[in-house]
């Protein structure tokens, strides 16, 4: 699907949008809700990974396909791994089967799993037979993906003695992990985290739980993106929102102040309000702890014609896409100048953007998401846009919801 985009020919947004539950809690109570059936959730994402997820987590033996879903991949690795009796084999689409997966692997077959490669060392697909995990004591290194560290911890209270994880390094990604745990400790599970050591406690039964999935703040980032881009004076309220968020997105609320948008909470709604012409010429974050809205924060500031030196992405050549590379070549199109290395990108300021450009979207859903907003300032086509689906399915309605001219090619 092809689509057109344009600016509202008002700018000054006055719109209220209801987004679905955040893809990472999902993923996370949907797990913890098969190991203990009692568990009930509410607001689940509608998102394509949610779905793969339940699908993944209702099979016992044959295959399962995760497609692009690398959340799904990392967490029902651990889950299939501690499930004695099942034998599955889990792979996904071919970009998936070149994320690399050998560090989790590794970290289960010391705990004393049985999984092995069915094509290359290191990558999916993966045979797993579920095995009796009695081991407990086991290390990772600390500077990656925080979906690997979740996927001990989420099946940790299932385990005979729990887990004793030591991160060894710095450690990145903590809010993700924070909102592991904080998700155990709300079904009853004792846990620890000091330092570079995490303790998950065993657990044979939970009581009736209620998990409430709150709304994805790495969506949430798409509007504030908009509103950065709007006239003073634009509002835009989002709901389920907390604010003591476990998420580490929620951190867009600090950030987009520089822009000139102010948050504020009331009755889990939150409530977008540019207030102000960004000020800087040249902005610079490190989003270590919340490498996915990095996309975001780069076109909004190419969009208001400003420079920014983003690092703390060395997460991001793995993802879906390798998304430095992706930005440079997208974000080029435009006329911006991009500079990326390992783990960091620095965009220099531009006057003008190019018109009338197609945006690629490299079966990324985060990339056609962070580009929509851009319309305010230049019309451009999205190839293969419904990849939104993956996170957002109504990403693109609730653009027209706000005025944004679409329309399919």
């Amino acid at each position: 699907m092809r689509l057109q985009l344009s600016s509202p020919g008002n700018r000054k947004i006055q719109k209220s949008i209801a987004i679905t539950g955040s893809k990472s809690e999902t993923n996370r109570s949907l797990l913890l809700q098969a190991l203990f059936p009692n568990i009930s959730i509410e607001n689940l994402s509608n998102s394509d990974d949610g779905e793969v997820m339940q699908k993944g987590l209702a099979t016992s033996k044959g295959e399962v396909d995760v497609h692009h879903a690398g959340t799904a991949m990392r967490f029902l690795t651990g889950y299939f791994a501690a499930q004695e009796g099942k034998q599955v084999v889990l792979t996904g689409s071919q970009r998936m089967q070149e994320r690399p997966i050998k560090v989790l692997v590794d970290a289960l077959r010391s705990l004393g799993a049985d999984i092995e490669y069915v094509k290359e060392e290191g990558y999916p697909p993966l045979k797993i037979t579920g095995k009796k995990l009695e081991k407990s004591s086991v290390s990772l290194p600390a500077n990656i993906s925080s979906q690997y560290i979740s996927s001990l911890l989420l099946v940790a209270p299932s385990l005979q003695n729990g887990i004793e994880l030591e991160l060894v390094g710095k450690v990145t990604s903590v809010p993700y992990i924070k909102m592991t745990l904080a998700l155990l400790e709300q079904i009853g599970v004792q846990t620890y985290f000091e330092g570079s050591v995490i303790k998950v406690s065993p657990k044979q039964v939970v009581e009736d739980t209620t998990l409430v999935v709150e709304s994805d703040w790495s969506s949430a980032s798409y509007f504030y993106s908009i509103a950065a881009m709007c006239e003073v004076g634009t509002e835009i309220q989002l709901s389920s929102y907390k604010q003591n968020s476990l998420q580490g997105d929620s951190v867009l609320a600090e950030i987009y102040r520089d822009f000139g948008v102010e948050t504020a909470f009331s009755n889990n709604t939150i409530l977008l309000k540019k207030v102000a012409d960004v000020e800087s010429s040249h902005l610079e974050y490190d989003l270590s702890n919340a490498p996915d809205i990095a996309q975001t924060i780069a076109v909004t500031c190419s969009g208001l014609g400003i420079g920014c030196h983003l690092t703390g992405l060395h997460t991001l050549p793995i993802k879906e896409t390798d998304r430095l590379a992706a930005l440079r070549t997208e974000l080029g199109k435009f006329g911006a100048k991009v500079d990326i290395d390992s783990e960091s990108l620095t965009l220099k300021a531009q006057a003008q953007l190019h018109t009338d450009v197609a945006v690629d979207t490299y079966n990324d859903h985060r990339m056609a998401m962070a580009f929509g907003p851009l319309a305010l300032k230049a019309d451009f086509v999205v190839n293969d846009a419904e990849v939104v689906s993956k996170s957002y399915p109504d990403f693109w309605n609730d653009l027209k919801a706000l005025g944004f001219h679409i329309g399919e090619l």
